[in-house]
């Protein structure tokens, strides 16, 4: 057996759609919880059980829910936040839909030290239309704090679903449902949809503020970049190439942190994106008359935002590369540059070698001359040395005729000794030394 042959199976089941029963109320929240925030949330959540002489489970998991007698709570971890949904079954059906809610039923000391940031907070109002009948559009408004609703019927007509998509004076916002001819399952994987589309909409819309913040900067670096392309084509007096490069590096790293500081929020939205469309599909809407489904409603207000992210994040990576082709171009100009200054340097230097190739034949020349002189000086003492014993010779004469002989040995052995050092410098070249 495979060793996670358990632990796959158990994968598919690790989050079951609950059983939701109406009437009943319903509050959710989403949490951010940083990686240092994890340990404390989960401990956070174990203590929840003290509070109603529970026993706290050991290990940690994907999703734990727990029937505390007069509520539920369920607790799903996920990639980049925790959620908690509270399910409690009224008493009163005649208190308003939002005027009690299922945050009730926790311990404020505990609510209110839960570790993380609060991304998503709604309630949930679930009726029985098939013994009580639905209010009509008027009062439904005025649960909603008379804000503007969006509604559909879900499941092919089996339900009824009002909301605003905004906040309410107690900052969270609101659904209310009416069942028609749903089981308690149906009505269960229905109410998660709908609860994972207003949460996975707040995620997607995290990297909104991001990316119009960063738009505004792109289009001064792109125009920053087209002066400088064009300054590269169209002038004809030299440029500061150090200047220009200095520039290019700035604007490269500027992108590169820039596109490391998003890149992971606006993969994210586009995730998140993908999962709202899937849920929308999966309601099976049908249109009220006179207002937005909810699919209409994203599709209108979700999608662009989504593309803005998904601009912003394209916009990046062209200019990304944009400056790294002009980067390559100052690159090969400097290089050019560089390849010129070299050979007017190698130019020089061979006119400077010609000129000591001459001067050090003259020295050469020079020092025959002087070699020579100091020769005879020499072979004069000598000569003079035989005469004065006794040698009866013409002593100017021969000093005379001594002075060529003198002068040839001395260029003769100059030029051998020169030819030795050439033949010496050559073997060395040829060894590679």
């Amino acid at each position: 057996m495979h060793p996670l042959r358990d632990v796959l199976y158990a994968e598919l089941h690790s989050r079951p759609f609950q059983v939701i029963p109406s009437p009943t109320r319903i509050s959710y929240l989403a949490i951010m919880v940083g990686s240092e925030q994890k340990n404390a949330e989960h401990e956070h959540f174990r203590s929840l059980y003290s509070y109603f002489d529970g026993i706290p489970p050991e290990g940690d998991g994907a999703c734990f829910e727990v029937d505390f007698g007069n509520f539920k709570i369920r607790r799903d971890k996920h990639l980049e936040f925790t959620s908690y949904m509270i399910t409690h079954t009224p008493v009163d059906g005649s208190i308003g839909f939002f005027d009690q809610n299922a945050l009730d039923c926790l311990p404020i000391n505990w609510l209110s030290k839960i570790p993380g940031i609060v991304i998503a907070a709604f309630h949930v109002a679930v009726e029985d239309a098939r013994t009580i009948p639905e209010l009509d559009l008027a009062l439904v408004k005025s649960h909603f704090e008379g804000m503007r609703l969006v509604g559909s019927r879900p499941q092919n007509g089996d339900a009824q679903v009002w909301t605003s998509f905004q906040l309410h004076s107690d900052g969270c916002g609101r659904f209310l449902i009416y069942n028609k001819n749903m089981s308690d399952s149906q009505l269960g994987r229905m109410v998660q949809r709908v609860v994972e589309i207003e949460t996975y909409r707040l995620m997607a819309l995290l990297a909104l503020p991001m990316a119009r913040r960063y738009s505004a900067e792109l289009v001064n670096m792109d125009e920053q970049l087209a002066q400088i392309t064009a300054n590269l084509s169209d002038s004809t007096e030299p440029l500061d190439e150090q200047a220009i490069l200095g520039e290019l590096i700035d604007m490269a790293a500027w992108v590169e942190a820039t596109r490391a500081k998003t890149s992971f929020r606006f993969s994210a939205t586009k995730a998140y994106h993908e999962l709202v469309l899937k849920r929308l599909n999966e309601l099976k809407e049908d249109e009220v008359s006179g207002h937005l489904t909810i699919t209409e409603f994203m599709t209108r207000r979700l999608t662009p935002a989504v593309r803005t992210c998904s601009t912003v994040g394209n916009h990046l990576e062209s200019l990304s590369r944009r400056i790294d082709r002009v980067s390559d171009m100052m690159r090969t100009q400097v290089e050019m540059s560089i390849q010129s200054q070299n050979q007017q340097l190698l130019t020089s230097m061979d006119r400077r070698s010609k000129i000591q190739l001459a001067m050090q034949h003259t020295v050469e020349g020079l020092s025959v001359a002087a070699i020579s002189y100091y020769s005879v000086g020499l072979l004069k003492f000598l000569i003079e040395a035989v005469y004065d014993k006794g040698v009866n010779f013409d002593k100017s004469l021969v000093i005379g005729l001594s002075v060529p002989l003198v002068v040839g040995g001395v260029w003769l052995a100059t030029r051998r000794i020169h030819k030795r050092f050439l033949l010496l410098a050559k073997a060395r070249e040829e060894k590679g030394e």
